[in-house]
Order: C-alpha cells, then structure tokens, then sequence
C-alpha cells in the first residue's frame, strides 16, 4: 500500500489505538536525556514513555525528572530481559522499541503507528543510519560499511525497501514496533538472549503466521561505536546468532556459514601465499613480473598469487557494496576505507560464530550479557 493511499483510509482505529516506547538503558544518562526529548516532542504524541533499566541506575533520575516512568529491570542481565520485564508492566496496544544513544527524528512515531490501521501489519520498523553532524570519521566509515548492500557483517541497518511500505523478516531492535498481542502469542524476547533477540523475536512471530513490514522513512539516527567496541559488538552478534540458528535450525544461512569460514580463509591464504613465495612462486627482486616467462605456472604460482588476488576481489566488493549502500555518510572518503572496516567486521564476526559453534561442540553454550557494563 503506498502512503497516500493509507492517508485516505485512516479509520478512527488508528486513533483509538494506544502507544507505549520501552527504552532500555545502562548507565548512559547523557545520551538517555536526548533520547527522552526527541521522544516527547514526537508529532504523533505516544501514550506512554518507559524506561527500563537496573533500579540504581543513573538514567532513573534523568527519566523521573522528566515526569516519565522508570521499570526497575528487576536484576536483567541482558537487553531481552530487561524489555521483557517492561512488556509485563506495561499494556499498551502498541509496543515501538528504541536504545538510549539515539537520537529520535519528530515524525518517527506517526510513520510507524500510522501503519496499524491495517490489520496485516504485526510489526513496523525502519532504517537506522549514524547521525553525520555527530559521528567521527571513523564512525561514518563504520556506518556506510554496516549500510552496505554486500558486506553487512549481521546487521540489518540501511535496508530501504523500494516501496512505502515492504515485508522485511527482521526488524532492527533499535527502531521496531510489535502489537501487543503478537509479542504475548510468540512468548516475547528469548530469555537470556543478547544481540540476536530481535532476530529470533522475528522469526516466531512470522512462523506465527504474521508479516513484518519496514518504512523508509521511519528512520532513527544512532550513533555508531569506536571501531575497538565495534569490533567486540560485531564478535557478540556472531556468537550469538550462532547460538540462535542451534535454538532454531530454521534461520541458518549460508552466508552466516562462509562469514564463519572467513578467517579460516585469511589464516590459510596468508599460509599459502608463504609457501608459495618460498618455493619459487614469484620471482625475487622483480616480484612484480608475473609473466609465464619469467614463473611458469606452477602450484607454488598459483599458493603465491592467491592472497593478492583475494584482496584485490575482496576490497572491490567492499567498495561496490559501500557505493551502492544508503548510507548518509557516503562520501569518496568514507568509501575508500570501508574495506578496513568490513574486513574488521568479518574478521569478528566469524570469530564469534567460530566460538559459538565451539560452545556447542561442548554442550555449554552459557549466559549471553551485554557487551556493556552493568552495576
């Protein structure tokens, strides 16, 4: 349905409707209080605004201040948990869900509740992109690198759907939305879960039978980590999804599998391009002459040429990947350098799944936490 035709038909459901936003936080009342106001200044007033979070944490004197209410996470040792928490202490008819270091755009509540007026919708989101006035270098660099048509290292962030309104199967947790009744009929978020409980969310609420749906223009800006906390998230959502996809066969993929292999692949092209240099597969000094002439082809040759060949593939993809991504950091800068990025994100992510996968094999997968710290 396009969005002129939904303005159109807007019945007093849509009205009658009841809103509520879960904001988990942890210790991060600067960024919380940004969070708040953007939240209160929404064109489409949402009923109630809620934030969930460890009972002595900081952001409960921020919130209170503000005349909002403040959920004691009841001991949450993860973001599941804590916004599960919520859900029991809350009761509207819709449920939008955000972090606490976004920064929320004014028209994001009415794009996404307008939606529910149609009874196919269960759930909404949108596109999250990092905020360009307010992000460094780097984290523009990770931002186009995540927004990435090819390389997205697990996330879900740029995907702009060619219409107003199209059926996506996951919805990013920093800018998604549920009714109520389809959150309780899948049992909400997966216990003990950390980085893939949207991803499995998502995946019983549409083997429920029920459909998913992203807006373009519902969009979030949120701030993107350094790349040395960027590498640990991105090392978190690889583990995790590996533990989800053994939870649920269902959402293994192919593509999760080759990131996996991706620093068995480094290890061992770095190996072989050793052996191959030893052994007589370039020439030495004129290691640029790769004439048949000078080294006939050979398997040491072929060892030798590997790895360049691998990184000159590889960097193009990335660059490819970045240039036709959406995000609004885009620039030839930012391009040029999302390789660095994207091979960072891979290189993590495959150790994640790699030490999933370990857990497995020894019948321990243990307690997922957040990757931030908690009093």
């Amino acid at each position: 349905m396009t969005r002129e035709l939904l303005n159109e038909q807007l019945p007093a459901l849509y009205m009658a409707l009841t809103t509520c936003v879960i904001v988990p936080t942890i210790n991060n009342p600067k960024e919380l209080s940004i969070v708040l106001d953007g939240l209160l200044m929404q064109n489409k007033k949402i009923d109630h605004i809620v934030v969930v979070g460890p009972k002595d944490d900081p952001g409960r004197l921020i919130t209170e201040s503000k005349n909002l209410r403040f959920i004691d996470d009841k001991g949450s040792r993860n973001r599941a948990d804590a916004c599960n928490v919520a859900i029991q202490e809350t009761n509207s008819d819709i449920i939008l869900f955000t972090d606490d270091d976004v920064i929320v755009p004014k028209n994001w509540s009415e794009s996404i509740i307008k939606w529910y007026s149609m009874d196919s919708v269960a759930g909404v989101g949108g596109p999250n992109f990092a905020p360009v006035n307010e992000s460094t270098f780097w984290q523009k660099v990770i931002d186009v690198t995540f927004c990435s048509t090819i390389f997205t290292s697990g996330t879900n962030y740029g995907n702009l759907g060619r219409n107003d309104l199209e059926e996506t199967n996951q919805l990013p947790g920093v800018n998604s939305s549920y009714r109520r009744s389809v959150i309780e009929e899948a049992g909400g978020f997966d216990k003990g879960a950390i980085g893939a409980e949207d991803v499995m969310l998502d995946y019983r609420i549409r083997m429920n039978d029920n459909k998913l749906w992203t807006d373009k223009e519902a969009i979030i800006w949120h701030r993107r980590r350094n790349v040395s906390r960027v590498k640990k998230q991105i090392r978190n959502y690889g583990l995790v999804r590996s533990l989800a996809s053994h939870k649920y066969p269902e959402l293994r993929s192919p593509i999760h599998f080759l990131v996996a292999l991706f620093p068995l692949i480094v290890i061992g092209s770095f190996l072989l391009f050793f052996w191959g240099i030893n052994n007589g597969g370039v020439a030495w000094p004129d290691f640029w002459n790769i004439s048949l002439s000078k080294i006939p082809m050979s398997f040491s040759r072929l060892n030798a040429h590997l790895l360049p060949t691998l990184i000159l593939c590889y960097v193009i993809l990335a660059w490819y990947g970045a240039w036709k991504g959406h995000s609004p950091s885009k620039s030839i800068l930012t391009i040029f350098f999302s390789p660095i990025v994207a091979y960072i994100l891979h290189w993590n992510y495959g150790m994640g799944i790699l030490n999933g996968w370990l857990r497995i094999l020894r019948g321990n997968p243990g307690l997922q936490v957040d990757d931030r710290i908690r009093q």
